[in-house]
């Protein structure tokens, strides 16, 4: 028999807006009921009760973009432009990494994020030089932390380009069909399709992943647009920006996840809004690679569906939603000239409700139905006072020290505080170990002490 319990907390975030006073049942793994305490169904009135004093609760983030060995070059290439980050990091590092360095710098990712109020998260992953087997050590990762992930398996067959990328089509299909079986009856772990972008993967290649996308009722992860030299390779080979070039192929559809979408015109922005895509908004990474800003209010007045994804740790350097939440409200608001532009509350649903539709999963909401993902926050932290405008403090000043505990599939990841699944000092003493010999190419780095 499924064990039920009830959750009441004095402010939570309950289907999409804050309600005071409220009681949430957990059914096992999922939320079989949230509303106002006053409103509790009968049926649920003999079940176990735990009453959450000064506590707000809001749904798990859902991070729509990521690359967890790239949390291990967090601070080695800071302050490049986009190509030297790529050429001088990011590229040797993909070369080099065995399988030890795939297992770390994934545990030491997917830590950081539930410790961030981050629930599930997409790993755009893209070495497949042992099929699927390196693709595993991040599915056991995410085992051990306790986090949801889909495995966005990246689709790549440009030549030249890394060779730990390349699979031909039947290689990919084959491969990405052997591991999605593997966990289809796992809710923990998933497995979509994700062409790298135009310029990595073939027309055939996309088309390949748009038909597995519509087979599995999965979206299609692909990068767009996120660099001005993307764009103009694009406009050199094809004659058309990447967002052209994807709905000249017939892969721009609701299918389609585009992240960044940083370089985009009004043409783009058009064709966007009449394919019902959707985009994964991932404002400090593009703010912090130079890559620019995405149109964020203009895509909301399209009715583009916009979710939010952290990136990689070295390309971000902070793996959290509610710091993405608070960067994409100041940059709409900061470009547009307008304050009006985007709410908290607002901003609040991009990194929750609207990640789970991106992802086509239940997750993101406390709703009837929706996974039990939870994240309580203490209201008696400085960062939330007053805590009479606390619906708005969680989104523009809260610090990490308010997020009390985490509970992904109705299981406790985070409590208070401190992460329960996995032993968290091993893991950052593995980092130490696997990069003390590492070079900086960029900062200043006076002294290695803390990694004697």
């Amino acid at each position: 028999m499924t064990a039920t319990r009830v959750i009441v907390a004095p402010l939570a975030f309950v289907d999409d807006e804050w309600i005071a006073d409220a009681a949430i049942v957990i059914s096992g793994d999922s939320i079989a009921w949230a509303g106002p305490r006053a409103q509790l169904p009968a049926d649920h009135s003999s079940a176990p009760v735990e009453i959450r004093e000064r506590r707000a609760i809001v749904p798990g983030g859902v991070n729509g973009h990521g690359h967890t060995f790239q949390a291990l070059v967090r601070g080695f290439g800071d302050d490049l432009r986009f190509p030297d980050w790529m050429g001088k990091i990011v590229h040797p590092t993909a070369a080099g990494l065995d399988s030890e360095g795939l297992r770390i710098g994934a545990e030491f990712d997917f830590v950081e994020m539930v410790r961030m109020g981050i629930t599930t998260a997409v790993e755009f992953f893209y070495l497949h030089d042992r099929g699927n087997d390196n693709a595993r050590i991040i599915f056991d990762a995410a085992r051990a932390v306790g986090i949801r992930a889909v495995l966005a398996r990246c689709m790549f067959d440009a030549d030249p380009g890394p060779v730990r990328y390349q699979e031909s089509l039947a290689q990919y299909e084959a491969n990405f069909r052997e591991l999605a079986t593997e966990v289809a009856d796992d809710p923990m772990l998933h497995v979509h399709p994700a062409p790298h972008s135009v310029l990595g993967a073939s027309a055939e290649m996309l088309q390949l992943g748009n038909a597995l996308a519509r087979e599995f009722n999965a979206p299609l992860h692909t990068h767009v647009a996120d660099s001005a030299g993307e764009v103009a390779v694009s406009r050199a080979n094809w004659g058309q920006s990447p967002v052209a070039r994807l709905a000249d192929v017939g892969v721009l559809d609701e299918y389609m996840l585009a992240v960044h979408t940083v370089n985009v015109d009004d043409d783009d922005l058009r064709l966007l809004a009449e394919s019902g895509a959707s985009v994964v908004h991932n404002p400090s990474t593009n703010a912090f690679l130079g890559g620019g800003i995405m149109p964020l209010a203009r895509m909301r007045e399209l009715g583009i569906p916009v979710a939010l994804g952290t990136d990689a740790g070295g390309a971000n350097s902070r793996q959290s939603l509610f710091e993405e939440m608070r960067m994409a409200a100041l940059l709409a608001k900061a470009t547009q000239r307008d304050a009006t532009v985007i709410t908290a509350t607002d901003a609040l649903r991009l990194g929750t409700s609207a990640g789970g539709r991106a992802l086509r999963m239940p997750v993101g909401k406390i709703a009837a139905g929706y996974a039990a993902d939870l994240v309580t926050l203490d209201l008696g932290t400085p960062s939330l006072h007053p805590t009479r405008t606390a619906t708005q403090n969680i989104i523009y000043s809260m610090q990490p020290e308010a997020i009390e505990r985490v509970e992904i599939g109705g299981r406790s990841v985070v409590v208070d505080g401190e992460v329960t699944t996995i032993e968290v000092p091993r893991v950052l003493a593995e980092v130490d170990a696997l990069t003390s010999g590492w070079a900086p190419v960029s900062g200043t780095h006076p002294a290695d002490t803390m990694t004697r």
